[in-house]
């Protein structure tokens, strides 16, 4: 993990987000001011000194998204082997959220941080981008990834946000699909969603115990915070089409993480085409964003 750097501020008069692009490209913290003058944590902010370490803020997965099964896969004939990043077996969330973003532009209510991979373990160059920028209602992480290379390039992409859990926060969404895991967390089956969420769409964040990846997802979800008066609505742009819901019981925290595609896609990849794996080709370049609107309960 790398050193947190220098934090930069963005801020108006409904939003202040402090962001820390030498630790992952991360979002430190983000507060809306509620009508009634509060200042509310959209995302559980992490704590100072920062060391990137806690289950908390916001942070750009590239090039994949959660796990993948000891490190491995193989694309168009070549293995590809990537260090371990965290302490269990296998390898998590890409590399973005653990190397230095640059600040390429800065505004008070904008800034575009980029990272620039140029080959190692992941030997395929890319260039990634991330622009987050805050209106008066909303704010909006638009995500850009390019292929530098001379060859096809498999890739991922998404955003991993820590919530703040209180017992009566819920989560609201409309997805088809859940991957079952086995005890390393790893997708073993596909089954219909309502097995693991219900057969309603509002989820009690508090009374479920998931960290799994849904899929058929129509790129929307609302989180409701009733103890604040306050609820957040998520839209993610195509290909976004996997949620990825982690719910520790006990926490004071959870995950909605909207994402391209499912855990282990890459390996997944063989012999199916429902797992959401992306190819990007030679000198292209792939956009998504994620727009996020607080609003005060009635």
């Amino acid at each position: 993990m790398t050193a947190p750097g220098a934090a930069v501020e963005l801020a108006t008069e409904r939003f202040r987000l402090t962001l820390l692009p030498e630790l992952g490209g991360r979002i430190a913290v983000c507060q809306w001011r509620h009508p009634d003058g509060r200042w509310l944590d959209l995302i559980r902010p992490m704590s100072s000194p920062y060391d990137g370490d806690e289950e908390a803020g916001c942070f750009p997965l590239t090039p994949f998204s959660n796990r993948l099964r000891d490190g491995r896969f193989t694309f168009e004939g070549r293995d590809i082997h990537m260090p371990r990043n965290t302490p269990g077996p296998h390898v998590e969330h890409g590399h973005g959220w653990q190397r230095p973003w640059a600040v390429v532009a800065s505004e008070p209510d904008r800034i575009v941080l980029g990272y620039e991979h140029a080959g190692d373990a992941w030997p395929f160059p890319y260039a990634a981008m991330q622009t987050i920028e805050v209106t008066r209602d909303r704010l909006r992480v638009r995500l850009t990834a390019h292929n530098r290379g001379t060859e096809p390039m498999p890739y991922g992409f998404g955003l991993h946000p820590f919530f703040p859990a209180t017992p009566q926060t819920t989560l609201e969404a409309r997805v088809e699909t859940a991957w079952h895991v086995d005890d390393e967390i790893m997708p073993v089956r596909l089954a219909p969603a309502a097995e693991l969420w219900g057969d309603a769409p509002r989820l009690v964040v508090g009374q479920a115990a998931l960290d799994t990846a849904f899929a058929g997802w129509d790129g929307a979800a609302t989180i409701r915070w009733p103890e604040h008066g306050a609820g957040l609505g998520m839209i993610a742009d195509a290909p976004l089409r996997h949620l990825v819901v982690y719910t520790p019981p006990g926490a004071g925290h959870f995950c909605a993480e909207p994402v391209s595609h499912c855990t282990d896609a890459f390996n997944l990849a063989t012999g199916r085409n429902d797992t959401g794996i992306l190819v990007l080709a030679p000198g292209t370049a792939l956009t998504t964003a994620i727009t996020l609107t607080p609003f005060a309960l009635s």
